[in-house]
């Protein structure tokens, strides 16, 4: 029986994997601001702190705080740092604050193990896959390119594919490995690419086990039907539930590699308890793509609804146009394999939805917001 230490356990990723480790006989301690972002403003209602809070040792504490790290790191053997403010369209316009909990806060944990006696053996920390921008495509000309932030006069147009930067043709996806270049377009992938390097670099000089987890985009039960800067699943859901239409970006054909929560879970669990994991940097998906057209007809038929679905060519500045993640090397060392195809997931999720409250549709504001910094076209 291992303590564990997991930042944001309160929240989607968190709350799922503390029950995990508690049902393995490990004692948790959670550390979260508990955020009316995710939580809703009055936490006792909100179901991911419910189902943890008389489980766990739960310190209500923010991780830009150094006394609430020293607090929560007390006795632990193990730590999992999820806390970190995520969403690529919010990041740019509330940069400080994305700086603040991700790099800052992740510097007070570094900096307490570096000064303080500590019982540390083990740090986890959740890396994304914007960390890689638009990721790993090919070229017919030019082999192996990897394009930079697509040009908005083309988005105008209408031409969203990326290009080749010799030869200005459109690429074709290929699946992003761990050894892709790293070209973040977004604050929030930069934070989280100095998050997993921080820590790598800081445990490996203090002789501390670490690694990285690189999440695509996580979906399942219990993620935020408010939060409009969750992810499509549960923007749309909410959208279709309050019989709103659906605002589809660029063509539709934009995709991204949905990986199931409990398959999220179990990989993080293989990654705290494999010593051939240290160092080094995992993607974490299905390594599978679905575009966003195939996601807006998969909802609107489970929830039988008669929504409106327009492809508008609307797009976000910064926006990456696919994602399909490599995840060899997860299965190799980490003996992963997700088990929960997206056709399967999404009937998990929606029926889990059809269960929830209707949520009030935050998406038009978050647009709104958008649009008033100049990053919505």
């Amino acid at each position: 029986m291992e303590n564990v230490l997991i930042t944001g356990g309160a929240g989607f990723i968190g709350s799922k994997l503390t029950l995990s480790l508690i049902e393995k006989g490990h004692k948790v301690t959670v550390l979260d601001n508990l955020s009316p972002q995710i939580h809703g403003e009055d936490v006792n209602l909100s179901p991911l702190y419910k189902s943890i809070k008389d489980k766990v040792n739960f310190i209500h504490g923010d991780v830009r705080n150094l006394s609430d790290w020293t607090k929560a790191i007390v006795n632990q053997h193990i730590i999992v740092h999820l806390a970190a403010e995520t969403g690529t369209g919010q990041s740019m316009y509330e940069i400080s604050k994305y700086v603040e909990v991700n790099i800052s806060g992740t510097s007070h944990l570094l900096d307490y193990m570096a000064n303080e006696p500590h019982q540390i053996k083990k740090v986890v920390v959740a890396s994304s896959r914007a960390i890689y921008g638009e990721g790993k495509y090919q070229c017919e000309a030019h082999g192996i390119v990897f394009p930079e932030t697509r040009n908005e006069k083309d988005m105008v147009s209408g031409q969203f594919e990326p290009t080749c930067t010799s030869c200005s043709k459109i690429v074709s996806l290929v699946a992003t490995d761990e050894e892709s270049k790293i070209n973040p377009c977004s604050i929030y992938g930069i934070t989280k690419y100095n998050q997993e390097q921080m820590v790598l670099v800081a445990c490996k000089s203090l002789g501390i086990d670490a690694c990285a987890l690189r999440f695509q985009n996580v979906y399942g039960p219990g993620q935020s039907l408010s939060n409009p800067y969750t992810g499509i699943l549960s923007i749309f859901s909410t959208r279709i539930l309050n019989n709103n239409p659906i605002n589809i970006f660029e063509d539709g054909l934009e995709s991204r590699d949905f990986v199931y929560i409990d398959d999220v879970v179990d990989a993080t669990i293989l990654a705290m308890f494999n010593t051939n994991a240290n160092d080094t940097s995992f993607n974490i998906g299905s390594g599978k793509s679905t575009d966003v057209n195939t996601v807006a007809k998969l909802l609107k038929g489970a929830y039988n609804s008669d929504i409106d679905i327009k492809v508008s060519g609307d797009f976000r500045v910064g926006d990456i146009r696919h994602n399909k993640a490599d995840i060899y090397k997860a299965k190799r060392v980490l003996n992963f394999e997700p088990k929960i195809m997206f056709e399967q997931g999404i009937k998990l999720f929606t029926t889990w939805v059809k269960k929830q409250e209707i949520q009030k549709d935050n998406f038009d504001q978050s647009i709104k917001d958008l649009k008033l910094k100049g990053l919505m076209k």
